[in-house]
This record gives structure tokens, sequence and C-alpha cells, in this order.
């Protein structure tokens, strides 16, 4: 059986490798194919496809694109808005709209990430500056890890996951976190359409949604033009991966998986095996080709 990996990130948004070093990785698994997926950019995927040339591993072009979806009010709970991720493959990396919804995506990043930095400074925390971000990080779709990884480089925190506990830091309840404006889901799965591209819905158990709350937004996404949901990923557990698939049937979605490799930044996890027991068959490549 062969194997491939549709879900990864480089230096280009916050993995730790760069995106010829995603590929060196991933012939070393003996993986036939793999998609690179940064935040926000496709500016990592001509790198990784330039890589590959001549070489027996095929690059599939990808993005992730992060979104704001509105939860509607069910069973008494008030609506809530909750950030959800949408795949994008086989795009025009040079489409025009497309990178101009990516942008739109990164500069509010960037506001963020600013206004981030300033509440960091307030609070004592010097080492947390905008300069220091760009600095040591160039041109990388900044984002939350990238502040812990200074975090932790000065001694503040021993890892980048202590940086993201509850209501420290980095958490969204944290008093330093700022919330940013996002692409609507809508605006992010055409955007991938009118580029050629097949848009999937990124790890829907992490959310934490109800069943029925996944229901409605994956009915709500499909009529948005969504192709396919992501079944299989590292951190799935117990009977997610089976569920994730009857939900794929039930509304005639293809399926894709993935490790959400980030390097240094999620340690626990490898290119093609995920925490240890992640396999994406390669007839999952079909889907996304």
């Amino acid at each position: 059986m062969q194997y491939i990996d549709l879900h990864m990130h480089s230096t280009c948004s916050d993995g730790t490798d760069t995106p010829s070093e995603l590929v060196d990785l991933a012939l070393e698994k003996d993986l036939v194919a793999m998609a690179v997926t940064d935040h926000d950019t496709v500016s990592g995927v001509a790198e990784a496809m330039k890589a590959a040339e001549g070489r027996p591993i095929e690059v599939i072009a990808g993005t992730e694109i992060s979104c704001e979806y509105v939860v509607p009010p069910m069973a008494g709970k008030a609506s809530r808005k909750k950030e959800i991720h949408i795949l994008g493959y086989g795009m025009d990396i040079e489409d025009p709209h497309l990178l101009e919804v990516l942008q739109f995506a990164r500069d509010e990043r960037d506001n963020r990430n600013r206004q981030m930095c300033e509440n960091f400074y307030q609070a004592g925390y010097t080492m947390i500056t905008y300069e220091k971000l760009l600095e040591r990080f160039g041109n990388a779709t900044i984002a939350r890890p990238h502040f812990a990884t200074l975090l932790m480089e000065a001694g503040v925190v021993p890892s980048i996951k202590a940086a993201f506990a509850d209501g420290t830091f980095l958490a969204e309840n944290s008093p330093l976190y700022v919330h940013r404006k996002y692409v609507t889901p809508e605006q992010g799965i055409k955007a991938i359409l009118g580029a050629g591209g097949k848009p999937v819905l990124a790890h829907p158990m992490i959310y934490k949604f109800s069943v029925s709350e996944i229901h409605r937004m994956v009915e709500e996404l499909k009529g948005y033009g969504l192709q396919g949901i992501e079944a299989l990923y590292s951190r799935n557990k117990g009977t997610d991966e089976a569920f994730v698939r009857k939900v794929a049937h039930e509304y005639g979605l293809f399926i894709t998986g993935g490790t959400d490799y980030h390097g240094r930044n999620k340690p626990d996890l490898e290119i093609g095996w995920g925490e240890g027991n992640l396999r994406v068959p390669v007839m999952l490549l079909e889907n996304v080709r």
C-alpha cells in the first residue's frame, strides 16, 4: 500500500520546516504524494513543487483558509462564532481573486498580531514585539505559535503547548488575546472554486460541535460549494473517523486525510504518520486532483 499526506505546514506559515524540507521528509517516509497547506497563503507551493521535480513524489497545490463560522442557535444554545478552516486543493496559485482573499486574511491576522504585541508589551512581556516577530520569522504568516516560540525561548513557558493553556497567554480567553476579522466560509470556498480548486472542510471534530451542529454546518457549507471533508486526521479519537465518513456519505462529499504536521511546533506529529497510527491511502489522492 502506498500513502500520502494532504495536510502540512511550512515556514511560510506556522511550521518549522521549509517547503523543500517537507518534500525531503515526505520522501523519507516513502510517501508518493503530499500537499503543502499553509495558513492563508500559497507562497510555499512553488518551492515544494520545484523540490519534487524528478523525484518520486507528487506535490498538490494547497492552502488552509481560516474562516469565521456563525453557529446558529440550537436547543437553547445562543448563536456563537467559531474559527473553522477550509482546505483548498489543486488551485491555480496565481488566481487574482484567490490571492486577494488570502491577502485579506493575512492583513487581518497582521492587524491582530500588532494589537497582541502591544498587549504583551504593556503586560511586561517585552520579549514580544512586532519587530522581533518579523526579525525572528521573516516572511512567514505570523500566527500564535510564533508568539509561543518567543515566550518559550525567553523561558516564560516550558513549551509551545503551555503557552496555549486555558486562560493563559495565547488562549482565546486570555486578556492578552485579540479577536480578528475573518474570511467567511462562503468567501473561502468560492475563492477556491474560482481558482479551479476543490474546497474541503478541515478536521471537523476539533471544533467540538454537537452532532446536530456538525450536520447543520456541513449542510450550509455544501450549499456554498464544499466538496470534501477531512475524515482521516491526527487528532481524531475513538469513532471520530467513522462518524466523519458517515457525514461525508450523507452529504455526498469525498474524504481526504492528513497529519497537520507543523514540525517542532507540534513535535508529537510526523509527516505521513501523525501520532503513529495515521495512514492516508493513495486512493484518496484522486479526490483532490
